[in-house]
């Protein structure tokens, strides 16, 4: 698989929007955090916020290994295992919806093509998703499942952009994190970042765009060149 490489500059509005899921469209990276804090407290690691950050949403690693040098792969994989779980209940009793999406997905949905890419499970995906009626917007969502090397690696946006016959000349990424952002670049695609409260000190340098808001999405698309 190769890299795609950005095209001419044209004045077309992009035709399709790949969006990320967690922390742009729901509010789940909180939970996450919170489902492998709770996880290695118990074994005796208090996790810090930042750590987590800078594991997990900047690099895009697990944070169990944090504590590598306290257990053996066996018993960090029941950490894992028990994290997994509780964060399946935690996501199956219903996630917030992050504000303006809603009202920015009906706005585009007439306009555009739009996918998700996102790093979950298939089974916390469709857990998370089975009550906040966003599905209906998008033509597909593209699962850690699904492909082998996770952002910021390319991959995730290669394989949706190869798989969906999309043209990465007029596609654009929605991301909040800089693993996200570095993935899509790398992808050769253009990427309006949207940090969150967890997010918003990584290094966006690579990103298109930087918004406050989803809410400023539409106008945006309007002033990036492809």
């Amino acid at each position: 698989m190769t890299i795609a490489q950005p095209g001419l500059i044209t004045s077309m509005r992009p035709s399709a929007i790949l969006w990320d899921n967690d922390g742009v469209l729901v509010d789940t990276e909180v939970v996450y955090f919170e489902a492998t804090r709770a996880v290695l407290a118990a074994a005796g690691y208090e996790l810090a916020e930042r750590e987590f950050v800078e594991m997990s949403l900047r690099l895009g690693r697990s944070t169990f290994e944090l504590v590598s040098d306290r257990f053996d792969a066996e018993e960090i994989e029941a950490m894992r295992l028990r994290r997994n779980r509780d964060y399946h209940d935690a996501v199956t009793r219903g996630v917030r919806v992050n504000p303006g999406v809603r009202e920015c997905l009906e706005a585009l949905r007439d306009q555009m093509r739009m996918g998700i890419v996102t790093g979950s499970r298939r089974d916390h995906f469709e857990a998370m998703h089975r009550t906040s009626g966003l599905m209906p917007y998008f033509e597909f969502a593209l699962t850690h499942d699904e492909y082998e090397r996770s952002k910021p690696h390319p991959e995730p946006y290669l394989t949706a952009v190869e798989r969906y016959g999309l043209d990465p000349r007029s596609c654009v990424v929605v991301e909040d994190s800089e693993r996200g952002v570095r993935s899509a670049a790398a992808a050769g695609l253009r990427c309006i970042a949207i940090p969150n409260a967890l997010t918003r000190n990584g290094d966006f340098s690579v990103a298109t765009l930087v918004l406050d808001d989803v809410s400023a999405l539409p106008a945006a698309l309007d002033s990036i060149e492809l």
